[in-house]
C-alpha cells in the first residue's frame, strides 16, 4: 500500500494536515490547490494556517521529498478531496453547495485509472458520493473499476495531528468493494477503529455528529438568554447542573461558528425540512445568539456615549470562531464585528492568532485594554484569560460573552 502516490486536493485546514500526515507515514503525497501562494508557500516547508506541529509535519515531508504542491491534479493511485462545502444563502433554508467538490471531481478525472481510490473527506449531504461517481462516469471513467468512497474528517482544530491519527473512522463505499479497500487504506495510518458502513449513511453519520452538538450548544445559548434576563450567571448555573451524574450542558458563546457546525445541519434540514425541526430550530437559536450580543454591545455604547457625549471605541476580543486557532470561518465573532462596523461604531479587534485582516484594525491586546470604552469577550483565547486585568483597565468593564472568569 505504502508505494502508492496520493493526491489530496484541496490543501486547507483538512488537506494541508492530511497530506503531511501521510507523508511522514511513507507514501508519496502530491497536494493540489488553486492558491498559488499556499502552492509556494508548502514547497518551502512552510504553513499557511495555524495549527500545533503542522510546521514539523510539512517541513519534515517537503525536505524528504513526499509532499509536494500544485496548482493542478497530479497523476496518483488515491485521489483525496477535500475541499470546502458552503452553503447558498437566500431565503428561505440555505442550500448545500456542492460546487467545489464536483469541480475537484472533474479536475481529477483524466487521471483516474482503473483500480485507483476516490475518497471523499469534505463533509457533504447526503448523495455527494454518489454525485462524484456521475461526474467521473460522465467523463469517461470506468467507475466500476475503481473504488469510490465516504470518509469525513472528525477532528478539532488545536489537535488535528493527533485526532487524525487517534480518532475512529467511518468510511462508506459505493460498494462494499470500495469500502473495504478504503478501510484497508486508512488502517494504514489510523490507530483509532475504522468503521465500516455504506456512503449514504457515512454521509449522514458526519451531519449527525455536528447537528447533535449544534443543538447542545443551542441549549446553552438559550439558557444564556434566560439567565440575562434575571441576572443569573449561566456559567455558575451550568457547572452547578453538571453536578448531577446525568447532565452535561455545553457552554455558552457568542454563537456558533467554523465550517462544520455552523454550516452541516442546513445540509439535513434542506433535505428534509419537513422533519428537520429541532435541529432548524437550534441553527435559529445559535443565530440569534449572535444577534443577541450585537444588541448587548450597542446598549453598552449607548450607555457610554449618554454619560461622556462622544462615540465610544469597542474593542472585541477575539475573531476566530473558537478559542486558541486562527480559523475565522463562519465565525460569529466576526459577524459580530461587520455588523457594528457597518453600522458605524469606532470598532478595533484583537485576535492573537493572525497577523492582518483587511476588515478590521488589528492591535494588541494591552492597547484595547487602555484605550477602549467597550471590551467585547468574544473568544476564549488564552491570552484573554485573566478576568481581573481586563477589569482593571476597562472603562465600563468586560462584557464577557465567552465565560472568561469560569
Amino acid at each position: 500500500m505504502k508505494n502508492k502516490t496520493i493526491c489530496v486536493v484541496g490543501l486547507g485546514y483538512i488537506g494541508l494536515p492530511t497530506a503531511a500526515l501521510l507523508a511522514s507515514n511513507g507514501y508519496q503525497v502530491v497536494g493540489v490547490d488553486v492558491s498559488t501562494h499556499v502552492v509556494d508557500t508548502i514547497n518551502q516547508g512552510l504553513i499557511h494556517i495555524v495549527e500545533p506541529d503542522l510546521d514539523a509535519y510539512v517541513r519534515s515531508a517537503v525536505t524528504a521529498g513526499r509532499l509536494k504542491a500544485f496548482t493542478a491534479p497530479q497523476a496518483g493511485d488515491i485521489y483525496m478531496i477535500c475541499v470546502p462545502t458552503p452553503f447558498h444563502e437566500g431565503e428561505g433554508v440555505p442550500q448545500p453547495n456542492i460546487d467545489f467538490v464536483l469541480a475537484a471531481t472533474q479536475s481529477i478525472a483524466s487521471h483516474v485509472k482503473a483500480g485507483d481510490m476516490v475518497i471523499l473527506e469534505s463533509t457533504s449531504p447526503v448523495g455527494t458520493t454518489q454525485k462524484i461517481a456521475e461526474v467521473l462516469s460522465e467523463a469517461g471513467v470506468d467507475i466500476a473499476a475503481i473504488y469510490i468512497a465516504y470518509c469525513p474528517e472528525r477532528v478539532l482544530p488545536g489537535k488535528i495531528m493527533t485526532e487524525l491519527v487517534e480518532n475512529d473512522r467511518v468510511v462508506g463505499g459505493l460498494t462494499p468493494e470500495a469500502t473495504q479497500q478504503v478501510s484497508g487504506f486508512y488502517r494504514t495510518f489510523v490507530r483509532g477503529a475504522v468503521l465500516e458502513t455504506d456512503a449514504k449513511t457515512a454521509e449522514m453519520c458526519k451531519l449527525t455528529e455536528n447537528s447533535f452538538r449544534d443543538v447542545n450548544i443551542a441549549f446553552a445559548n438559550e439558557l444564556s438568554l434566560i439567565c440575562a434576563k434575571d441576572g443569573i450567571n449561566v456559567w455558575d448555573l451550568i457547572q452547578l447542573a453538571n453536578r448531577h451524574p446525568r447532565v452535561n450542558i455545553l457552554q455558552p458563546g457568542a454563537g456558533v461558528g467554523g465550517h462544520c457546525i455552523a454550516v452541516d445541519p442546513w445540509f439535513i434540514v434542506a433535505r428534509d425540512p419537513e422533519n428537520a425541526r429541532i435541529i432548524r430550530t437550534a441553527r435559529e437559536v445559535n443565530n440569534r445568539k449572535t444577534d443577541w450580543v450585537i444588541n448587548q454591545i450597542k446598549i453598552a455604547a449607548a450607555d457610554v456615549t449618554a454619560k461622556t457625549g462622544r462615540k465610544p471605541k469597542v474593542a472585541c476580543l477575539g475573531l476566530a470562531f473558537k478559542p486558541d486557532i486562527d480559523d475565522l470561518r463562519e465565525s460569529p465573532a466576526v459577524h459580530i464585528a461587520q455588523a457594528l462596523l457597518s453600522q458605524g461604531y469606532d470598532l478595533v479587534a484583537v485576535e492573537p492568532n493572525i497577523q492582518e485582516d483587511n476588515r478590521f484594525a488589528l492591535i494588541e491586546l494591552e492597547e484595547a485594554l487602555k484605550s477602549a470604552d467597550v471590551l467585547a469577550a468574544l473568544v476564549k483565547h488564552r491570552q484573554f484569560i485573566d478576568a481581573e486585568k481586563l477589569g482593571k483597565f476597562a472603562r465600563i468593564g468586560v462584557i464577557d460573552f465567552c465565560g472568561l472568569g469560569d
